[in-house]
């Protein structure tokens, strides 16, 4: 299943003025980036959305030069570092087989984060192939403005992009079999988009039907009714606001989850999760905690990371909490003064990016939750929302 949460994301490296704003324009056949001979001229980085054959939907993002200069030029390569951290693939740009300091800090990076790359030698008309002397990885010699080597460049990306980066697993298929039915309790309230379905609740449909499988969709109002008079589901997927009504209407002979647990299953640290949700007992007095929204949305008091979850948390531990906000793939602030880390569903992320949002937290030894996780376990329900996905399953 293709769609929003794993496009993969492709970041354009290196020095400025290498001609990374014009090998962007090259593979996308169009003015995407500002193009001066002016060093410095990106300052914050550009995304562009397009389409490679063999791959699919990708997102291409320009950076500032990794050498910019003075507290505006740090900060601005602050960014590019950042950016650094949430790709799947990278390209570092060099020119007239310039390789030094910078150079080596981006591979010992990407290293660092487990993330592909490959050389492109710009501004080149008629050269020689790289020297080995910069390592085994693929080098491929353009020249952006003419256009020369580009259809290379795409295909050894093609070559060399991870296929996890863009095929991802069945978020149910290791749950269901064809045929089966999954009840999925949709509420509509404030916080449901007018006249649509939450990215994962689509997403889940869809992942039903490519199973083969039956998907019923209703309000929580209507659950108890269906169930009366129809033969047990396989499985009953809530969203996590609704956990507390929909809980007792379920058998327990039913398997009992959340959009939110599901997609941490499939694309989350679910491993981190199970061990650190439990650590909300363990707050105290005080206790800053991190709430990592991995998109940008208008909120309202019934807002569920800025609400809702607040409110339970701090009435479930009986202490008064900090709360501190980090919205789309904006910088995560330090983190030794949290207590704890708690990560939306991820439904507009990478698998990639998320974990490596969580991995400095995880590191450290700080506690590490999501938002279904949360829910399930302020509710008494944890243990019998996780279930079906841990080796105690049905």
């Amino acid at each position: 299943m293709k769609g929003r949460d794993n496009k993969p994301h492709i970041g354009v490296f290196g020095r400025r003025n290498y001609g990374k704003s014009s090998l962007i324009n090259a593979i996308t056949g169009q003015n995407t980036s500002i193009v001066s001979p002016v060093a410095g001229t990106t300052t914050d980085p550009v995304k562009k959305s397009i389409e490679i054959f063999g791959i699919g939907p990708v997102v291409l993002i320009d950076t500032a030069g990794i050498d910019d200069l003075g507290s505006l030029g740090a900060q601005r390569v602050d960014k590019s570092v950042e950016i650094l951290k949430i790709v799947d693939f990278a390209i570092i740009v060099i020119n007239d087989y310039s390789w030094g300091e910078a150079e080596d800090k981006l591979v010992e990076m990407l290293a660092d984060y487990g993330t592909p790359f490959i050389i492109v030698n710009n501004k080149c008309d008629e050269c020689a192939q790289m020297k080995s002397s910069i390592g085994q990885n693929s080098v491929v010699n353009v020249s952006a403005k003419k256009g020369i080597g580009i259809d290379k460049l795409i295909a050894e990306i093609i070559r060399l992009m991870p296929q996890t980066a863009y095929h991802t697993t069945s978020l149910l298929g290791d749950i269901i079999d064809e045929d089966d039915t999954v009840v999925l309790v949709t509420p509509i309230d404030s916080e449901a988009p007018e006249g649509r379905l939450i990215l994962p609740q689509v997403q889940t449909i869809r992942d039903i039907l490519d199973n083969k499988a039956v998907a019923v969709v209703l309000q929580h109002d209507k659950l108890e009714n269906y169930l009366k008079n129809n033969r047990p589901p396989k499985l009953v997927i809530t969203d996590s606001q609704v956990f507390g009504l929909v809980a007792p209407i379920v058998p327990q002979s039913v398997p009992l989850t959340s959009f939110s647990i599901a997609l941490a299953h499939h694309k989350g640290d679910f491993a981190n999760y199970l061990k650190g949700t439990p650590e909300i007992d363990n707050l105290k007095e005080g206790d800053k905690i991190l709430m990592l929204e991995s998109c940008t949305h208008q909120t309202s008091c019934d807002d569920i990371g800025r609400g809702k979850i607040p409110r339970l948390l701090q009435k479930h531990t009986g202490k008064s909490l900090d709360f501190v906000y980090v919205t789309g793939l904006d910088k995560i602030p330090d983190l030794t003064e949290f207590a704890m880390v708690v990560q939306c569903g991820g439904c507009m992320v990478t698998r990639k990016q998320l974990l490596n949002r969580l991995r400095p937290a995880v590191e450290m030894g700080i506690p590490v939750t999501n938002y279904g996780m949360l829910l399930a376990y302020v509710n008494g329900i944890f243990d019998r929302a996780v279930q079906v996905f841990t080796n105690d399953g049905f």
